[in-house]
């Protein structure tokens, strides 16, 4: 009982200062959780508007995309219609994300109106390697989606890069990061392209 006494009264203090400490930084989460999130909206429409440049606004499609994920799961996906100021719709965007070399890759995906091409992706946030798996985030690794066709991408280890097709050449040294690119944007892609169609949001002369 003794050792007990002799132990909270020397570590009262370090006890007390951890609760206090837990607990600020828990107050402080809380109060710029939506400054973060803001923050996040803006980086993201600051992207989209630079993949589609004719862009004015952006309409959120009324229900969200559900798609399969890995390992069975399945997830939401917002999607937004671009309009151009004469209230035509010039392309589409969303969000995409999945598990690189160093945690998790988040993008965001555009396409244009006809969901036929992709107008680019830019990386929203990542953890990748600096000098290698970062270069996901270099014009020369996504000049290559650009104009690509919006459906299955195949990585290759040799290519021309500047070929706008289906074949993504992979960023030498970091093949992890190359292929969660590809992987990320054919499972969101795919699955995103066949659900627009069945809402009768893109085809049938629908856009």
């Amino acid at each position: 009982m003794s050792k007990v006494k002799r132990f909270i009264e020397q570590s009262w203090l370090l006890i007390v200062g951890s609760f206090l400490f837990g607990l600020l930084i828990a107050v402080t989460d809380a109060g710029l959780s939506p400054q973060i999130e803001q923050n996040k909206i803006n980086k993201r429409n600051r992207l989209v508007g630079a993949l589609l440049p004719e862009a004015k606004n952006f309409i959120a499609v009324e229900t969200p995309m559900e798609i399969e994920l890995a390992k069975g799961k399945k997830g939401k996906v917002e999607v937004y219609k671009a309009m151009s100021e004469a209230g035509e719709c010039v392309g589409w965007s969303f969000n995409a994300a999945g598990s690189g070399f160093a945690g998790k890759i988040e993008l965001v995906v555009a396409v244009d109106a006809n969901f036929e091409k992709i107008a680019g992706f830019d990386v929203l946030a990542s953890s990748e390697t600096p000098g290698f798996g970062d270069q996901i985030k270099y014009d020369y690794y996504r000049s290559q989606f650009k104009g690509a066709p919006a459906e299955q991408l195949k990585l290759v280890s040799i290519g021309e890069p500047k070929k706008i097709d289906s074949q993504i050449v992979g960023i030498t040294g970091a093949t992890v990061s190359s292929t969660a690119v590809v992987d990320i944007l054919n499972t969101f892609l795919d699955g995103i392209k066949a659900q627009m169609k069945e809402k009768g949001l893109i085809g049938n002369g629908k856009e």
